[in-house]
């Protein structure tokens, strides 16, 4: 069934907005929960990497049972779980608790990526769906800019666990919105069952894929650079600059704008100049910017609005890159939408969680070891950009695209 361009693209986006308000409205309340829970730093960046750890490996389930059942049955069942993890999180009274809770909440806010993901695709191809993805984003948009203003809100007037008491009220409208406003898009005759061997064999066809590999972690090693800066950004903001929760809040927002206003400009770029093309420079400046951040961290101390410019010009590229990427990963597997969209948010998830881990034991809360992983991630997303979509005399029509 289709759906009109504008409603898809909210329903979408409002649904898409759960993952994010996961991450976003917490933030702001990380130093809180490590006074209240007596933890240190890194055991508080655990909850996140606990959280992107779930998010990663979930997305697998859900590929293939949306491939079997339709779109909106498994978006209920990691609604469910979103809804558990946020209640768990809510009572959690030890950091390990909320650790193990945030791992439940990331495994069903899985289901509000991959699935949303499938969508756009059984709805549009190209540059028409690189266009809804953006609009998604759009509407995405308001977590960045919302969500840590409403957590710094929630900390100051309630502590910490309101803003997972307001996550499991989001999670309920989620439900109504599934139910009342969004038609299932996946045919009966289109759906494929769960077969071990069909997986496997559709699995290995797509990571045996260089476009579908290299696409994907183009986006997974730029989204990796945005989850290092979630990890660390609140203590280096709070703790290093002396801004306040709302101030973080703040800040945090004008970093997201650039994101978000530049994906809407991805299609009408991706159709002018190419999708590749695109992908291609946009992430030649995300590597010029995150290395020119570097070698003046390097330098001296970088003031704080010298800083977010940087963060704004690198993130404004990544807003051409993530969503021209996603959509160019999946266009040429349209028969097996859920388990490709599946497998490429997985292991970008994973390579986020991967670096979490890796640049953890270095983030102290400075400016100096978050800019050298941003500056890490956005050398790899280049060198895998070019790798991939560098002309080719046998490019496919859909590698020149």
């Amino acid at each position: 069934m289709q759906i009109g361009f504008a409603r898809s693209a909210l329903v979408l986006g409002l649904l898409c907005c759960i993952g994010p308000f996961a991450i976003d409205m917490y933030l702001p309340a990380m130093p809180a929960i490590a006074a209240d829970l007596g933890s240190d730093v890194a055991q508080v960046q655990a909850t996140l990497s606990a959280y992107f750890l779930a998010f990663g490996l979930a997305q697998l389930v859900y590929g293939p049972l949306a491939d079997m059942w339709g779109r909106k049955p498994p978006l209920y069942a990691g609604l469910a779980l979103f809804l558990l993890g946020s209640v768990g999180c809510t009572l959690a009274s030890s950091i390990e608790w909320l650790i193990a809770a945030r791992f439940v909440q990331g495994a069903g806010g899985a289901a509000v990526m991959v699935i949303p993901r499938a969508i756009v695709r059984d709805l549009h191809t190209g540059p028409q769906a690189t266009r809804l993805m953006a609009l998604v984003m759009l509407v995405i948009s308001v977590s960045p800019m919302l969500a840590p203003l409403a957590g710094s809100g929630l900390v100051a007037l309630s502590g910490w666990r309101a803003v997972f008491a307001t996550m499991a009220g989001a999670t309920v409208v989620s439900f109504l919105v599934t139910a009342l406003a969004l038609p299932e898009t996946l045919r009966p005759e289109n759906r494929e069952p769960v077969d071990i061997g069909h997986l496997l064999r559709g699995a290995r066809l797509l990571l045996a894929s260089p476009s579908f590999m290299g696409l994907t972690f183009i986006g997974g090693f730029a989204m990796a650079s945005f989850f290092v800066f979630l990890a660390t950004a609140s203590f280096v903001y709070t703790g290093h600059y002396g801004l306040t929760p709302t101030q973080f809040s703040v800040a945090f927002a004008l970093n997201a704008i650039g994101f978000f206003a530049a994906s809407q400009f991805a299609a009408n770029l991706g159709e002018r100049f190419g999708m590749g093309r695109t992908v291609l420079v946009a992430t030649g400046g995300f590597a010029l910017f995150a290395l020119a951040l570097l070698a003046a961290t390097m330098l001296a101390e970088p003031s704080l609005p010298f800083l977010i410019a940087m963060l704004f010009m690198g993130n404004a590229c990544l807003g051409l890159v993530i969503p021209t990427a996603m959509v160019m990963a999946l266009d040429d597997h349209g028969d097996m939408a859920g388990l490709a969209s599946s497998l490429g948010g997985t292991l970008q998830m994973l390579a986020g969680a991967a670096m979490i881990a890796l640049a953890g034991p270095f983030l102290d809360g400075t400016p100096r070891p978050m800019v050298t992983a941003i500056a890490v991630c956005a050398v790899l997303a280049l060198a895998v950009a070019i790798t991939t979509l560098r002309p080719r005399p046998a490019a496919s029509p859909s590698a020149a695209e």
